[in-house]
């Protein structure tokens, strides 16, 4: 851990298990992260080696078996159902492979929708959403539904969407894994852009090209850490985002 910057999420002896008795398979084993503020780290590993169960434990998408998860210093794991749907409309992003966007609702409603669940304004939901569509290049496509756009169109949407809150921590699970060379390109020229910015990023990958443009790469294997290198690593001249940190309550 780069000791100038507090960390924004930290997994402390976290593990997940599935099945019971002579069954059970432990898909995350006792894993230790910290992730400072602004920093983009990239989980990397062989397929079934744990890399989405981790990042689904760090996002609030599942529960631990055992171990704690800490988010802007609230630990997150104990929290109740509510309060839990709660920080993952407010406090955190997610990017996923197949895109998960709604099929009946434009660009822009895709965008706005989350905003409007943490409670924003449908005027500020529209400003929100014309802003990050703009700066994802798709100013000309906010009326058109995902039928209709490319695959990279629609990953581009998707990291508009995981924006639209001001997240501390965006998650991101294979977010290339669907995409052509060209849109891969285009969605590493934008994860490039949310790290210059400051932004924390989480990202599950295959991909050598993504994992290449993370500060920071933790390999994986059969649930545990393997290794840990720093790239990327810089000074300490990005903001934290910590003050986007909501109060969430049970």
């Amino acid at each position: 851990m780069n000791g100038d910057r507090a960390p924004v999420l930290r997994a402390s002896g976290l593990s997940r298990a599935y099945g019971r008795d002579e069954s059970m398979v432990w898909a995350v084993d006792g894993v230790d992260l910290d992730v400072p503020a602004g920093q983009t780290l990239a989980v990397t590993g062989p397929s079934g080696c744990g890399k989405s169960t981790l990042l689904q434990l760090l996002g609030g998408l599942d529960r631990p078996s055992e171990g704690e998860v800490w988010l802007g210093g609230r630990r997150i794991d104990r929290l109740g159902e509510r309060a839990l749907a709660r920080l993952r409309r407010r406090a955190v992003g997610f990017v996923f492979q197949s895109f998960h966007l709604m099929d009946e609702l434009t660009a822009a409603e895709n965008v706005e929708l989350p905003a409007l669940l943490a409670g924003a304004t449908p005027r500020t939901a529209r400003r929100r959403a014309a802003g990050l569509l703009d700066r994802v290049g798709l100013a000309e496509r906010t009326r058109h539904r995902p039928s209709q756009l490319s695959g990279g169109q629609r990953q581009r949407v998707a990291i508009a969407r995981a924006l639209v809150n001001e997240p501390l921590v965006v998650f991101a699970d294979e977010p290339t894994g669907n995409l052509d060379s060209a849109a891969t390109n285009e969605v590493l020229r934008l994860f490039g852009e949310l790290r210059s910015a400051g932004q924390t990023l989480v990202m599950v990958t295959h991909d050598e090209r993504v994992a290449a443009t993370a500060d920071r790469v933790v390999s994986l294997r059969d649930g545990r850490t393997a290794g840990d290198d720093r790239p990327h690593e810089r000074p300490d001249d990005r903001r934290s985002g910590l003050g986007a940190l909501l109060n969430w309550e049970e």
